[in-house]
């Protein structure tokens, strides 16, 4: 039983069940290991290139398809939730075919890449970024941290 709502959907209906539910174990492990508060929701589709390239292009002006896309719902907001009104994180898209690619060119397994591109989706949704080089390392870091601890290794 998990203490976060993790909700995955598979648009593509490749991924396992096997593998869905190692992408739910590993983010629950990262949101605990940020102390995010219990209950707190963040939902993850997984889509095709074709997908994720239209979601690219209308939210970020860049015309080609990407590995992970974040839609955060607060921002960072400090607002006090009401109790019982669970935190929404917010949004993360992967691309399985870009996932495919990549854990093929780093030579790692997809479901090692698929961890790692839903962690990394997490952190951006909790305000990391890497829009400077010592933003990206930082990031990086904790990323690799999660995933080396949870037991997927390189």
């Amino acid at each position: 039983m998990s203490d976060y709502v993790i909700d995955l959907n598979d648009e593509t209906e490749t991924l396992s069940a096997g593998q869905l539910q190692l992408i739910k174990n590993v983010l629950d492990y990262a949101m605990a290991s940020e102390a995010v508060t219990y209950g707190t929701e963040v939902s993850v589709t997984f889509v095709r290139d074709e997908e994720i390239h239209e979601l690219n292009q209308m939210y970020r002006d860049k015309d080609r398809p990407t590995d992970v896309l974040s839609f955060a719902l607060n921002e960072g907001e400090a607002d006090p939730l009401a109790d019982g009104v669970p935190d929404l994180l917010g949004d993360i898209v992967i691309s399985v075919d870009t996932a495919k690619r990549q854990a093929e060119e780093y030579g790692h397994t997809e479901d090692r890449e698929y961890c790692f591109l839903a962690v990394h989706g997490f952190f951006h949704l909790i305000g990391y970024d890497h829009a400077s080089t010592e933003e990206e390392e930082e990031m990086l870091t904790k990323q690799e941290d999660v995933l080396q601890s949870y037991g997927l290794k390189k």
